[in-house]
């Protein structure tokens, strides 16, 4: 038995619609936005009381999806700051590749990113940074030169 796909990355956020904008403004597509609650929704995470926003953004290609869930009930615990370092054990990062590298830090600014480092070049094959955006989420940014 094999996986298909993979489906999704799942993120747990605060303010949704400041993380629902910094998606769309990196070129993500929403896909839907609505609420899951009841048996099911207990049943799959394993809570009690669920009732939770989703909001569902993809990729142009429609290939890759995150998950943007915002808890109602019960409420959402943070385990620490939310300016981890980048080498915090665990799940630390999306990555996306982009067209322009500096027009896309440019244009997530106004939404809260912030560089991590600086744009860095990887031999003559990519510029690379990394951005911290809402909720404390670190996005890496490729941009293929050549």
């Amino acid at each position: 038995m094999a996986i298909q796909r993979m489906d999704n990355v799942g993120i747990v956020v605060e303010d949704m619609d400041a993380a629902v904008a910094f998606f769309l403004e990196l070129g993500m597509e929403l896909e839907g936005r609505g609420e899951v609650q009841g048996p099911f929704a207990d049943q799959c995470t394993g809570l009690d009381g669920v009732h939770c926003e989703i909001a569902m953004v993809r990729t142009p290609d429609g290939h890759s999806k995150l998950e943007l869930a915002k808890y109602r009930s019960p409420k959402a615990t943070s385990d620490g700051p939310r300016n981890r370092p980048h080498n915090i054990l665990g799940t630390h990062r999306v990555m996306f590749a982009v067209d322009d590298l500096e027009d896309t830090v440019a244009r997530l600014r106004p939404h809260g990113a912030e560089l991590l480092g600086e744009i860095a070049r990887f031999e003559d094959i990519y510029l690379l940074c990394y951005v911290r955006g809402p909720e404390g989420i670190i996005v890496g940014l490729a941009e293929q030169l050549g």
